[in-house]
Formats: structure tokens, C-alpha cells, sequence
């Protein structure tokens, strides 16, 4: 009986141990479980919020490299102004990946495609060359990504190579010729132009030639040099011997022409020069031209507004004092119309509705309001007259604001029709 007795209770005792095992395993089990799941949560959040890819096409060596580096830095600026430090829209991480030009388009395609299929970008930015950037647009519509088009200013980009999923916060050529024409045209007027032999230059020149005429004048000589020379005496001996009144240059990179201008002393023959005033460092070369007017697309005095003051301000702090130069804004242009398109989508990077959201849309920008015109996408903008002067402390001619020329004056002809 006791025997049984024993039995029965220590019978019951393991049952008692085997049930609370049990609780305890199927607790953890749950915990386990629990853990897992909130595990699986948390992933599951983050690759909701995802990160949006923007591939960033520039010339960071060769001739435009000081644009390039110019691009760079107002787009990362951009990209910190516009997100107000977080690097993060519409809880969508921000990614930029940088790629080299080299300032040759086979390059850029190559660059281009690369960031598309391996790197998968949302979008393009670019590039410093219009050569560079035609070449390379064909590809934003064949992969069906926007393609934020600056500094590259060719007519054609937003004229006879558009394509819907294009936009430019750089100014174009019809731009600049606008407000070169508007500067020194007249009934009678005789004017020589001079540019490099590309898309840049010939879109320049069309655009400026056909401004400046409506406005009276007569363009006596076209002269075109190569983009990569060194030595342009038989190009502007060609212009003395046309006898204009004044010679308008087109011109971007650091070979520029001027030294050579005013070694031949076109002022003192009567050839009064005009020009877009360019970036410092060709400001530098020109000091024979102090009091030159003519217009700029960005000079850090010449704007007055908080985007500027900051973008002056964190440029110089950042950059061992140096001021933001010619394409600087235009690269924080490009970052805030990127970041302010994705607020109104929600973080969807879908091409095809952005399109939708930023055809039309205005955004504030180092240089004022922006705005991409629905039939062209190009951004309509403000730029400035200018005239060249000294200033104490300052070893370069400095374009001193002479009025700003607003957007819907300096809005160019439709060309993509």
C-alpha cells in the first residue's frame, strides 16, 4: 500500500515537473517567437523606408573639372539645406553616388550606364559638358528615370533632344543670349561673336545672333576655335579684320581667351568686348576688361536671399574661406528640386509620376524662385546685368549688379516643339 502510495505521488510530482517544463518551454517558444516577429517588423520597416539612389554625372578631371568640383559641392550642400541635415526625405534615406565624365561622351554613357544598371539609380544629375549631357539624355527615357540636367546650358538638350524626363535647373543658351543681346544690341549695331567649336558654342551664338537681331543689329563674323586650343591669334585677327563694334564671347573652360583678347588689344581698336562674366577663376584673366557690362548667371553677391547667405556662409566655412562660384547653386539647385519633388510624391521615385508633380513646380533656390515650364521643363530663372569693377581686397574684376533681369525676361523661345 505504501509501496503504491510512493508510486502515485511521485507519479504525480514529474507531472507536476513535465507541465511546468512545459509552460516554460512553450513560454520561451513564444518570447522567441515574439522576438522574431518584432525582428521581423523592425526589417520590415526599414526596407519600407528604403533609400533613394541619385547618380551624379560630372567632369571631376580634365578641362570642366572646376565646374565639376563646382557641381559637387553646391549638390551636397543642397542635399543638406533641402533635408535640414538628415540626409533623409518622405522617410527615405538619401544615397549620391559620383561618377567622372572626364569630359568625353563615350565616357558619359558608359558612366551613365553604369549607374543605371548597376548601381540602380532613381536619378541622373548632370553633366558639366553639354557634349557629355546630349549624349547621355537618350538614356534617362530608354531606363524611364528623371535626369536633373546642370550645368550643361545647349538649346538642344531642352529643344530638338527633349524628352519628358528631362528637366533643367541649369539656364540655357537662349538664357544667356537674352541677357547678352539685351546688354548691347541696337538698330545698327555690328557685332562679332566668338565661341568654342561645339554644341555650347554654336547653340550660344544661334541663340544670341537671333536675340541681338530682332533687336537691330548685324552679326558680321561667326568665329569658332577648338575647344581644346591653346592659341586663338588667327581666330581674333579674323574678328579685327571684320571691323565690329563690339565682340560677344562664348566661352566656358580654363583655356579661355581672354589674355589673348586683350594682348591684341581689341579695346584700343574700338572692339568693345561682352560677355557673360564667367567663373572666378577666369574673372581673373580679365582685368584688362574692368568696366565691361554685360549679364551673369551667378556671382555670390549678386543674389539676395536666405538660401544664398546660407550657401555662402556654409562654402566658406567649409571650404577653407572659398566663396561659391559660378555652378556651386546651380548643384544646390539641383539637390533641392530632387528633394522637394519627392516631398510632394510621398518619397516615390516613379519617373513617370514625377513628371506630373514637376512639370509647373516652383522651389526657392540660391538664385530666388525656380520654376519648370510644363511645355519644356526648363527652369525659368533670374540672372543679372552686370558691370565689371575693381574692388579693394579683391584680385579680379567683379561683377557689380547693375539691375536683376527676371524670369519672365529671360524666359527663352520654346524649341521642342
Amino acid at each position: 500500500m505504501w509501496r503504491k502510495l510512493s508510486f502515485l505521488l511521485m507519479l504525480s510530482f514529474l507531472l507536476v515537473i513535465a507541465a511546468a517544463c512545459g509552460d516554460s518551454s512553450e513560454s520561451s517558444s513564444s518570447e522567441e517567437e515574439a522576438e522574431s516577429s518584432e525582428e521581423n517588423s523592425s526589417s520590415g520597416e526599414a526596407e519600407e523606408g528604403g533609400t533613394i539612389k541619385i547618380g551624379v554625372l560630372a567632369s571631376l578631371t580634365g578641362a570642366l573639372e572646376s565646374y565639376g568640383k563646382q557641381t559637387r559641392q553646391g549638390f551636397d550642400l543642397g542635399l543638406e539645406y533641402a533635408t535640414d541635415g538628415t540626409m533623409e526625405v518622405a522617410g527615405k534615406k538619401i544615397e549620391v553616388v559620383y561618377e567622372d565624365t572626364e569630359t568625353k561622351p563615350e565616357v558619359a554613357v558608359q558612366k551613365a550606364t553604369k549607374l543605371l544598371e548597376d548601381d540602380e539609380v532613381d536619378f541622373l544629375v548632370g553633366s558639366s559638358s553639354s557634349g557629355d549631357t546630349l549624349a547621355v539624355v537618350p538614356l534617362a527615357e530608354e531606363y524611364e528615370k528623371i535626369m536633373i540636367v546642370e550645368p550643361a546650358v545647349a538649346d538642344s538638350i531642352t529643344g530638338s533632344e527633349f524628352n519628358p524626363y528631362l528637366f533643367r535647373t541649369a539656364r540655357n543658351s537662349s538664357q544667356d543670349a537674352v541677357a547678352g543681346a539685351a546688354a548691347i544690341a541696337g538698330p545698327g549695331v555690328k557685332i562679332a561673336t566668338f565661341a568654342p567649336d561645339y554644341s555650347f558654342g554654336w547653340d550660344g551664338v544661334e541663340a544670341f545672333k537671333g536675340a541681338a537681331e530682332n533687336l537691330g543689329a548685324e552679326i558680321v563674323i561667326e568665329e569658332y576655335a577648338d575647344p581644346e586650343a591653346t592659341d586663338f591669334t588667327s581666330n581674333i585677327q579674323k574678328i579685327i579684320d571684320a571691323d565690329p563694334d563690339y565682340l560677344f564671347v562664348v566661352w566656358a573652360g580654363a583655356n579661355s581667351p581672354w589674355n589673348q583678347i586683350a594682348d591684341m588689344k581689341l579695346q584700343d581698336r574700338g572692339i568693345k568686348i561682352s560677355t557673360g562674366a564667367p567663373d572666378i577663376p577666369a574673372l581673373s584673366t580679365m582685368e584688362a576688361l574692368v568696366g565691361m557690362e554685360g549679364f551673369s548667371v551667378y556671382y555670390h553677391t549678386l543674389p539676395d536671399n536666405e538660401i544664398n547667405d546660407w550657401l555662402v556662409e556654409q562654402h566658406t566655412e567649409r571650404f577653407d574661406g572659398e566663396v561659391p562660384d559660378l555652378f556651386t547653386p546651380g548643384g544646390m539647385t539641383a539637390a533641392i528640386a530632387i528633394v522637394e519633388a519627392l516631398e510632394q510624391s510621398g518619397g516615390d521615385p516613379d519617373a513617370n509620376k514625377l513628371i506630373d508633380i514637376m512639370e509647373g513646380m516652383s522651389f526657392d533656390t540660391p538664385k530666388g524662385t525656380m520654376t519648370f515650364r510644363e511645355e519644356d521643363h526648363q527652369a525659368l530663372q533670374t540672372l543679372y546685368s552686370v558691370k565689371l569693377e575693381e574692388q579693394e581686397g579683391v584680385d579680379y574684376p567683379v561683377p557689380v549688379l547693375i539691375r536683376e533681369l527676371t524670369p519672365e525676361e529671360t524666359a527663352p523661345p520654346i524649341m521642342n516643339d
